[in-house]
């Protein structure tokens, strides 16, 4: 079981995990071992992603899903194919944990009248400064 928080368990048998060859460094391994791993999880049919935690991974995890609902999550950072799963693995309950969390709303506040007047006298200064430097005329000279 992948502990995600104290009501979402995600049974293993949800995940699928292909092994693909990472570039970068790993020497001639890169060549020869397949260490980067490609991991899978359809949160559409999962019985333990309420529609609320989707619709929030829809928003935060639109470049990682596809169509159908499947989070797809590349990891190729480290050279062993163990600590590329454990990785992946940790991004995918990061990213669950993260949609579950509700925000609060926002409650619009209005500027105080003090700000306001702060404001338009600011204005009202930067403007004159500007005027001031309008062309200069012939008695000037």
């Amino acid at each position: 079981m992948l502990k995600v928080t104290n009501s979402i368990h995600i049974d293993p048998d949800e995940l699928q995990e292909t092994f693909i060859r990472a570039s970068g460094s790993g020497g001639q391994n890169v060549n020869k071992v397949s260490t980067a791993v490609q991991l899978r999880f359809n949160a559409k049919t999962s019985p333990v992603i309420s529609s609320f935690v989707f619709n929030r991974l829809r928003t935060l995890a639109s470049h990682l899903m596809t169509q159908d609902g499947d989070i797809i999550i590349t990891a190729n950072s480290h050279r062993s194919q163990d600590r590329n799963r454990q990785d992946a693995r940790e991004r995918l309950v990061d990213l669950i944990k993260k949609a579950t969390i509700q925000q609060k709303g926002r409650r619009p506040t209005k500027p105080s009248k003090s700000a306001k007047t702060k404001r338009t006298d600011k204005k009202k200064q930067r403007g004159a400064i500007k005027k001031g430097r309008g062309q200069v005329s012939k008695s000037d000279y």
